[in-house]
């Protein structure tokens, strides 16, 4: 008896070692496994080492402002900031009271310098740093830069954890990309994805040859209104990007701010408290983009087509033409706006630079030659109508009513618009023969009675050797189509 229940106990110890022992692995199965785990843990260790230098920011802002915060990213990604910022000051005084916003970004350096976007911070009344240990900080804001649509706030703080920024340019297309952020309120939220493409640009849809000073990183990783300000990471844990803008909520689509970039800019604004750019004072365009041009272009296969040059503008200096395409700068060669813009951002003023360019005849054919342009500093113009409308580059033809003022950049940003000759509408008064044309601000005003008309002074010109009884042709472009309205000032 004894024995029998010896055996028994010996059968159910070793049923229970059977029962308890974890599954043999399939053959093969063992190793691709443990490549799982190990890929899982670098995700993990990323996201430890990572996370301790990216911050939360939150800001007080009016209603105004606080519309332009993340929201936007995702709800109004079709037009630009500028406008919408334009829009909801509008409405400030109607409401007075202040609102709360949040976004994300990354300390690059342990005394307390913060990086983020600038429309994360910009027009805040005051912004408030909570780190990943708990601890809050109130911030100063330090610099920002629109055009990149970076900026860098500052906590009074030392020995803080530091984000490593990257060199972008060897990221490459297809490499695993990880977001941190806080999307919805929600901290320290970490998604992965790749890097989708790079060199995007252009993707604030209509801003042509206006485009920011910035090319974008592609991701899949997924972003959402909060993440903006946030890191862009690689599997190396190096930051690659800086999250700026989604398309369209939930999509898997968004754009981070390329890492040299960011650094760049970044230290200027800490060194200086803004960052200065140079320009050339010219509207561009890839020649790629423009297939009918490249068709008749026979001596040059890549390159910036000289599309606009600004009066009064550097180039308007030089023996740069419209129409020229510019294939290099000091010997570097340039494919793309964005190419072009990064060569010359930060070349001294008024020093010359030399840009190789193939000028072609109308029949296609054409010679390369150089031509030095001494870059200016580029100078943000007026950032709302209302300010435009308080310049003196502005003309109103009262009885017709119609405002116009000088196409700027910031203008042409604001209303979507490539640069090109003309005057832009800002006003139009109701009940006026402008209003009853259909004239509405935005539209473009290139020429009066067959006059070209290229700044506001040659529209008043215009006006007054025109009689506005018998009815003056304006051409006009709205969007992409042109048109010709006839305007009358209304007899007493």
């Amino acid at each position: 008896m004894m024995k029998t229940m010896k055996s028994t106990a010996t059968l159910l110890a070793a049923l229970g070692l059977i029962l308890t022992a974890p599954p043999t692995p399939a053959l093969g199965a063992s190793a691709n496994l443990q490549l799982a785990r190990q890929l899982n843990q670098a995700f993990v260790e990323v996201a430890e080492s990572v996370c301790p230098a990216v911050v939360v920011i939150t800001v007080v802002q009016k209603p105004a402002a606080a519309a332009l915060n993340d929201g936007s990213d995702g709800l109004f990604d079709s037009l630009p900031r500028e406008f919408w910022r334009y829009f909801h000051r509008q409405f400030e005084q109607q409401f007075p009271e202040r609102v709360r916003g949040e976004g994300s970004g990354v300390i690059v350096r342990p005394d307390g310098y913060i990086l983020t976007n600038s429309h994360v911070v910009e027009d805040a009344q005051s912004i408030q740093v909570r780190l990943r240990d708990g601890r809050s900080f109130p911030a100063k804001l330090r610099g920002l830069d629109r055009q990149s649509d970076l900026a860098v706030i500052k906590i009074e703080a030392a020995r803080l954890p530091v984000a490593v920024l990257a060199d972008s340019a060897k990221t490459r297309v297809g490499e695993f990309a990880i977001a941190i952020g806080t999307p919805f309120d929600l901290d320290y939220t970490v998604t992965f994805g790749h890097v989708s493409a790079k060199g995007r640009s252009n993707v604030l849809q209509g801003n042509g040859a206006v485009a920011m000073d910035q090319d974008f990183i592609q991701t899949d990783a997924l972003m959402n209104p909060g993440n903006s300000g946030g890191p862009l990471v690689n599997i190396d844990g190096e930051v690659i990007g800086i999250n700026t803008l989604i398309r369209g909520m939930h999509s898997g689509i968004g754009f981070a701010i390329p890492s040299s970039l960011a650094k760049e800019v970044s230290d200027q604004l800490i060194a200086e408290g803004k960052f200065t750019r140079a320009w050339l004072g010219i509207g561009i365009r890839a020649l790629r983009d423009d297939p009918d041009l490249g068709e008749t272009v026979r001596g040059v296969d890549d390159g910036v087509v000289v599309q606009q040059i600004v009066p009064g503008g550097p180039a308007s200096k030089s023996d740069l033409e419209q129409g020229d395409i510019i294939t290099a700068v000091d010997g570097r060669q340039v494919a793309t706006a964005q190419q072009l813009r990064g060569e010359i951002r930060c070349k001294k003023f008024g020093r010359p630079v030399t840009l190789d360019v193939y000028r072609s005849d109308l029949t296609g054919h054409g010679e390369m030659v150089q031509v030095q342009v001494r870059p200016a500093e580029w100078v943000e113009p007026a950032t709302s109508l209302a300010a435009a409308r308080r310049s003196p580059a502005e003309s109103t033809a009262t009885g017709l009513g119609v405002t116009v003022h000088l196409l700027t950049r910031e203008l042409a940003k604001q209303f979507r618009l490539d640069l090109t000759q003309g005057v832009v509408v800002v006003a139009v008064d109701k009940g006026t023969p402008a209003a009853r044309k259909g004239i509405k601000p935005g539209d473009i005003i290139t020429s009066i009675d067959q006059q070209a008309v290229a700044n506001p002074q040659q529209f008043r010109d215009a006006l007054n050797g025109a009689d506005l009884k018998k009815g003056v042709a304006f051409k006009l472009l709205s969007g992409s189509a042109a048109r010709v309205e006839v305007l009358k000032e209304p007899e007493e």
